[in-house]
């Protein structure tokens, strides 16, 4: 009985979306990750005004593409074109205050996606979708703004770029979010404030003992060398059984090919150690 209370409350705390204010501060927050980059390229008030809406409102809007629930968040709300137009306005007109400050487009950049992470999280929460589709559009909702950003600019996305975790942050927020409002579950407030939290916490260690994300893995010549070694040691058996029996020629053939499929393994190694 205990148990389906608290499912019951747990669904119930699901399907309050998070208030207005934080929608909101993620736009001004995703903005500013945009208009930070636009101030470092120089660009003039138009790139200031896209850059903006790309990275304030551009992971919602895939989302919202995606989800085809609950409307167009962008267009919907009375203030978040405004917002973002407004953040731009700023930056462009009093920009030295985020020039003194070497690192703040790495803490602000990665504070928008936990904030988008969790925002996105919540509306698939919401809307009812199982437990990974809601991962995944907190996860386009994180990352979604700044892949925009790189794609605009003519650069490949970081997400596509062997770094530090960047994409990775964004779905242990998401599925952090997820796990506190479903299964403990806390109050929504608190479950941003952690979602946001591991979002962060993830990004900065992976920059402080430089881990990365793996690119370039090939297990193949792992996995194929036990076969090899098994279809040489079934060459040599036969040998070994039959070498009174079988023709030379047939001999000579086998030791051929184990010789070959030595030499194959040998090739391998060295282009490793190329």
């Amino acid at each position: 009985m205990d148990f389906l209370i608290a499912s019951s409350a747990s669904s119930n705390n699901a399907m309050v979306s998070l208030p207005e204010w934080l929608e909101l501060a993620s736009i001004f927050v995703g903005s500013m990750s945009g208009l930070l980059v636009a101030r470092e390229r120089k660009l003039d008030l138009v790139g200031f005004f896209g850059l903006a809406l790309l990275c304030g409102l551009g992971g919602g809007l895939i989302r919202d593409m995606m989800m085809q629930r609950g409307g167009v968040y962008m267009l919907d709300s009375p203030f978040a074109i405004g917002t973002a137009l407004a953040a731009a306005i700023v930056v462009f007109l009093f920009p030295q205050p985020f020039s003194r400050h070497p690192h703040i487009l790495e803490w602000v950049d990665i504070l928008a996606v936990g904030l988008f992470a969790v925002m996105g999280t919540d509306k698939a929460a919401v809307y009812g979708l199982n437990p990974l589709s809601a991962i995944l559009m907190g996860t386009i909702t994180g990352i979604g703004g700044g892949m925009l950003r790189d794609v605009f600019l003519g650069e490949v996305p970081r997400i596509f770029q062997r770094s530090n975790f960047y994409a990775i942050c964004a779905v242990a927020g998401s599925a952090t979010y997820w796990l506190c409002v479903a299964f403990i579950p806390l109050d929504k407030g608190v479950a941003a404030i952690a979602g946001i939290f591991v979002t962060v916490a993830l990004r900065r260690l992976s920059l402080h003992f430089d881990v990365k994300s793996p690119a370039d893995v090939d297990f193949g010549p792992q996995v194929s060398r036990p076969i090899r070694a098994i279809q040489r040691h079934s060459a040599h058996d036969l040998i070994a059984a039959e070498h009174g029996e079988i023709s030379p020629e047939l001999i000579a053939a086998v030791r051929r090919a184990i010789e070959e499929m030595d030499g194959a393994d040998r090739e391998q190694v060295r282009e490793r150690e190329d």
